[in-house]
């Protein structure tokens, strides 16, 4: 699912759940986010961001969000993987996960993850988190992705 094109700002989300996958993206966009890129898995996004830091001038998306839930630690593993990758210092990344507990967002935040959100059964709650990750991304958006 693309919602994204062009220069314009946009998030990439990546996740293995298509349903998980269009709901976000849905209460995301709800809440003011722009266009939102999804990459379908672990693997797709690794190779996705390898090509894409590597270009001398690649338009970046504002907020990486992880939400892989294949294995207790996919987001984890995802996220320190990612980090691996040269250049992915320039990149703001916000990791999901089953709850806030402090060991939980600790190796999340250790893995290299710039925030960590929960992601709740309820709904409510779950759009309370989705506006929280705009806000998170609008008040990081960094000035040069803003065209003139």
């Amino acid at each position: 699912m693309n919602v994204h094109s062009g220069t314009q700002p946009y998030l990439v989300l990546v996740d293995d759940d298509i349903h998980s996958a269009r709901l976000l993206t849905r209460m995301l966009i709800a809440h003011g986010a722009p266009g939102i890129e999804r990459l379908d898995g672990a693997e797709a996004g690794i190779e996705q961001f390898r090509t894409m830091l590597t270009q001398p001038h690649p338009n970046l998306p504002g907020l990486v969000i992880v939400d892989l839930k294949s294995s207790s630690s996919g987001t984890r593993d995802f996220v320190a993987e990612l980090r691996a990758i040269e250049n992915a210092d320039r990149l703001a990344i916000a990791a999901m996960a089953q709850s806030l507990e402090r060991s939980v967002r600790g190796e999340l935040l250790n893995a290299g993850a710039d925030a960590v959100f929960e992601r709740h059964a309820e709904i409510n709650a779950y759009r309370r988190e989705a506006a929280s990750i705009v806000s998170f991304w609008v008040r990081n958006q960094r000035l040069e992705a803003i065209g003139t």
